[in-house]
């Protein structure tokens, strides 16, 4: 299963194909809409998610609500390109007249990929990379994640995203994995942070009020929990099969992430083997079992059958109010960067975006591992795996 996507952040919209999915999955449209709600919201957020009111439209695919097998397509349209059509046209400007091109860009932010891509590609007009590298596209990639989480939730698998941290406020800890699913999502989708400690997100949405009015931003820490995700997905034997190698990079792909950890992470290095490994238990009601989740639910390569507890780090958004220094690539001196439409934090929007780019990883992992054209036969595949690893 793959999927691609393309679309400017102020352009005409954001599209994704994707191909093999089974058939005969049934897809709620408002499911995905949902999602993408989630997605615009958590405090912080910008004046952008106030102009766009984010809805998926199906293509091809998709017919009488059930995938036909065939490459689904989504589309997202931008609201705001109504006011972009002739900053951001298609239409060749021959011969090229530059007063016919406002809001150009010559002046990269620190923390952005606007002058490196700029670079890379040739591109004296650094709107050419901000436009792609901005994480509206991100958009796009929660609609194929909400496809991939009713997949999985046809095989019993959940997937939860939450924060845990903001601008160093911690929420005390919460095991998601022993909590019932749905009321664990109706509490995120409650707070204004996304957050399960509802005292610690008091604190996060005043420091992030105080951050916003001094123009500057600030990161922090989302955690994303897999359950139900049977043993032995994912591989040993490649280095690219690895299911922890592929989750890590699905997590670092999402914009302004710079670190990722699985179980108790970098804590590990503080500790003695015995308080980091889990020992395996048995019993005839779940089959084999961790006294302990710290590996969180990967061990060489595989899912264990145990929780699959990831987290990633979000740095500030590099766009300030407060622009840091900065070159003009034209005239080579100094200024201040330019300013575009900004979040003072978007790590709860972060959180929704790293539980669906998760779980498009695990769909496309269990897919691998158990062919099958049809939803009813990945059903079957899947429940006679935790079978047989129940009696092995």
């Amino acid at each position: 299963m793959r999927y691609l996507t393309a679309g400017e952040s102020h352009g005409p919209e954001l599209t994704t194909i994707i191909e093999g999915l089974p058939a005969g999955l049934n897809v709620d449209v408002s499911r995905i809409n949902d999602d993408l709600r989630r997605r615009q919201g958590g405090h912080g957020r910008g004046r952008r998610m106030q102009i766009e009111t984010d809805t998926v439209e199906v293509t091809a695919g998709i017919r009488h609500g059930k995938t036909l097998g065939s490459p689904v397509c989504l589309r997202v349209v931008n609201d705001d390109w109504k006011h972009w059509t002739k900053i951001m046209g298609i239409e060749s400007l021959e011969p090229f007249d530059e007063s016919e091109v406002k809001r150009q860009i010559s002046r990269p932010r620190p923390g952005h990929a606007d002058l490196v891509g700029g670079i890379k590609y040739g591109h004296r007009d650094l709107r050419n990379v901000l436009e792609r590298s901005s994480a509206r596209e991100t958009t796009v990639r929660v609609a194929a994640g909400a496809v991939a989480k009713i997949l999985l939730k046809e095989l019993g698998i959940e997937v939860i995203g939450h924060v845990k941290e903001i601008g160093g406020i911690q929420a005390n800890a919460v095991d998601v994995s022993n909590m019932q699913p749905d009321e664990v999502k109706k509490a995120i989708k409650e707070n204004p942070v996304y957050c399960l400690d509802e005292e610690a997100s008091k604190e996060m949405v005043e420091l992030i009020d105080e951050t916003k009015k001094n123009g500057d931003s600030i990161g922090g820490i989302v955690e994303v929990v897999v359950t139900g995700c049977p043993p032995g997905v994912g591989s040993y034997v490649h280095y690219d099969r690895k299911i922890d190698g592929k989750l890590a990079m699905a997590m670092m792909s999402i914009n302004a992430f710079k670190g990722v950890e699985f179980g108790i992470g970098f804590d590990m290095a503080h500790l003695p083997g015995s308080q980091v490994h889990d020992e395996i238990k048995w019993d005839q009601e779940k089959g084999y079992t961790r006294s302990t989740n710290r590996l969180g639910g990967i061990e060489g390569g595989m899912t264990t059958g145990m929780p699959i507890v990831i987290k990633g780090v979000m740095k500030p958004i590099p766009t300030l109010y407060k622009p840091l220094q900065s070159v003009d690539i034209e005239t080579k001196e100094n200024f201040k960067a330019s300013i575009e439409r900004s979040d003072s934090c978007a790590v709860p929007a972060a959180s929704v975006v790293a539980e669906h780019v998760i779980a498009w990883e695990i769909a496309s992992a269990i897919l691998a591992e158990f062919p099958a054209s049809r939803i009813d036969q990945l059903r079957q595949h899947v429940q006679g795996q935790r079978d047989f690893a129940k009696e092995f």
